[in-house]
């Protein structure tokens, strides 16, 4: 038996999982509630995106319904969901933009803060935000 102890630091609480009998092949995509749980991350990251003020310029001129939907099944099919995206890659939606590297990391602010506000687990933002960083060579000065 593979016992693992941790700390809830939301309850300042301290916990055990057996690891043996945890399936860590649970998608990403169930783990943040399917369809309906990432369209309203989603939603709330463009949202945020939109209140925010190092950003918010970007979104201006932006038909903000259609990029909710576009953000939504992005995350939904980059997270092991069905294959429901159907726009352009990171490289083409973001070249010719000059995206700062200041204007990324409020971006990544910005879905951390949705991911919070939606009650994601610590180990589920790490990746979403691994994820999302992964794309920075694809989004920044391109």
């Amino acid at each position: 038996m593979l016992d693992y102890v941790y700390r809830d630091y939301r309850n300042d609480d301290f916990g055990t999982i057996n690891l043996e009998e945890t399936k860590m092949s649970t998608s990403l995509f169930d783990r943040l509630g399917g369809n309906e749980g990432i369209t309203a991350i989603a939603n709330d990251v463009v949202d945020n995106h939109v209140a925010n003020k190092s950003v918010a310029n970007r979104f201006a001129e932006s038909d903000i319904p259609a990029l909710k939907h576009a953000a939504a099944t992005f995350f939904i099919t980059g997270t092991g969901g069905e294959n429901v995206y159907k726009g352009k890659d990171m490289l083409a939606a973001h070249k010719g933009m000059n995206i700062s590297a200041i204007e990324f990391m409020a971006v990544l602010d910005d879905a951390l803060a949705a991911l919070q506000k939606n009650n994601i687990g610590q180990r589920e933002q790490e990746e979403v935000l691994y994820v999302l960083y992964s794309m920075r060579s694809e989004i920044v000065l391109v």
